[in-house]
């Protein structure tokens, strides 16, 4: 398949720029004194337009891709995220004037990224959102019996099982009235913002209104007890007079979801006033990575975050939450993790012949344990299919950002951005210059908790990351 882009004028934008300070003329030299500023970000509002819809594990600011956008891009440049997630490189791109791209193969970030920058009718949108309100709350007095018919028809034995261990009966009876309103919407762009509330009120990076904690960190763990909206214990009876620290900090009192949607259709609709009406209208595709439908040469700019290494941050773990109920099976969502970059399958796969200091990396965890160096190996092989397709794409003279971090395996490190420059430069890339930014553990929503654990090996390799500038002279 091949992409022809007919490229429009650009849209203005009111977003402060970034300080880049006196950058030289010279590309090449202007990435490395990018690379070279401070890429923290901290203490900087990172909610603003669309980028607060919708918790999302490991995302970057949205200041990092904007600080390359605006110091190695004009107006109407072609930006491209292969792997978009949560869509913060788009809408960036969006909101610059520039043409963004984005790919992804897990179905909540393609709905995700394409809400974020879809512009739409405010007005319309509030008195949508409001009359499904209403209506699901009329559904819970008036139908009652027809919903509890529904969930027992809605999904196949094993989802069944899934929704019935991680949702209370009452937040399933008020989950499945807004997903069926929801449902009802002709406009798609509309649902599709609505659906995407529907996702945020259970995927959180607290409470939310399953029986699950830390969802937002891809580590759900289900309540030990649970009360329910008037008080009644319906979980843990037996463990309610518990004096374990464990216990307490899994009991949960259940939300009412549609009180939840109230709240964040609110919050929402205010950040879709970010999203302006232009003339470069983004786009949001599913696609693979490793085998990008571009034309080659044809992009300006790549900024992108890969997975880590053997599922770190295990996306559908917690995605899955919601998708079940937009008609997506278990079996199903369970397929779709298999093809993810970074899974743990080892049979099957097309491994790649990797340079020596890859190589190294890869054969001294083989060695302590030979399953995680074939994890391993696919890895770095599923990355230099990726970072083929992106040498592919790129126009000569012009930069991938690539945000990396390091994973652990069996106390050893797997050295990811050394070994990511390495596979680049075999490829033909040059890396110029690896930036490092100091994660801001309270904003970043890491799978890790607020204390420092020394002997963590999730915590140890989650303080930094990485940003490779690659280069295609």
């Amino acid at each position: 398949m091949t992409v022809t882009y007919q490229i429009p004028l650009p849209l203005e934008t009111t977003e402060t720029p970034i300080p880049q300070g006196d950058l030289p003329t010279d590309y090449r030299e202007r990435l490395i004194a990018l690379l070279s500023q401070d890429l923290d970000f901290h203490e900087l509002d990172s909610g603003y337009a669309s980028h607060n819809f919708h918790s999302f594990p490991a995302k970057f600011p949205p200041q990092l891709p904007r600080k390359f956008i605006e110091g190695l891009t004009g107006a109407g440049d072609i930006i491209l995220d292969p792997m978009s997630g949560s869509g913060t490189t788009v809408v960036e791109a969006y909101l610059a004037g520039r043409y963004g791209i984005g790919f992804d193969i897990d179905p909540l970030a393609l709905l995700l990224s394409g809400v974020k920058v879809t512009p739409l009718d405010l007005e319309l949108v509030a008195d949508l959102g409001n009359e499904t309100l209403k209506q699901a709350q009329q559904a819970l007095v008036q139908e009652q019996k027809q919903l509890k018919e529904a969930l027992n028809n809605r999904w196949g034995a094993k989802t069944r099982r899934f929704v019935n261990y991680w949702f209370a009966s009452e937040t399933q009876l008020e989950l499945l009235a807004l997903i069926t309103q929801i449902e009802k919407i002709e406009d798609v762009t509309i649902r599709s913002f609505l659906k995407s509330i529907f996702s945020a009120i259970i995927i959180t990076k607290s409470g939310g209104v399953s029986l699950a904690f830390d969802l937002a960190h891809t580590r759900p763990h289900r309540a030990k007890v649970v009360y329910s909206q008037s008080g009644e214990i319906v979980l843990g009876h037996d463990l309610v007079d518990s004096e374990s620290s464990r216990v307490k900090l899994l009991t949960k009192s259940l939300r009412s979801p549609i009180e939840e949607f109230g709240k964040r259709l609110k919050q929402n609709l205010e950040g879709l006033h970010g999203v302006r009406q232009g003339p470069i209208k983004p786009q949001v595709m599913f696609g693979d990575a490793q085998n990008l439908p571009l034309d080659g040469a044809s992009v300006d700019l790549i900024v992108t975050s890969p997975p880590y290494a053997a599922m770190a941050i295990d996306y559908m773990r917690a995605h899955k939450f919601s998708l079940v109920w937009m008609e997506h099976p278990i079996d199903e969502l369970g397929q779709k993790r298999k093809a993810y970059i970074g899974g743990e399958a080892v049979t099957g796969i097309d491994y790649e012949s990797l340079p020596d200091k890859t190589t190294k990396v890869v054969d001294d965890i083989t060695g302590v344990d030979d399953k995680k160096g074939r994890i391993l190996h696919r890895y770095y092989s599923e990355m230099t299919r990726m970072l083929r397709e992106l040498y592919r794409v790129l126009k000569p003279g012009k930069a991938a950002l690539v945000v990396v971090g390091s994973s652990t395996m069996r106390g050893k490190d797997t050295q990811t951005a050394t070994c990511l420059a390495d596979i680049g430069q075999s490829i033909g890339f040059e890396v110029p210059k690896i930036g490092v930014r100091r994660l801001d553990r309270n904003r970043r929503m890491m799978p890790v908790g607020n204390k420092v654990n020394s002997d963590s090996q999730i915590q140890q390799r989650m303080h930094e990351e990485y940003v490779i500038g690659f280069y295609k002279p």
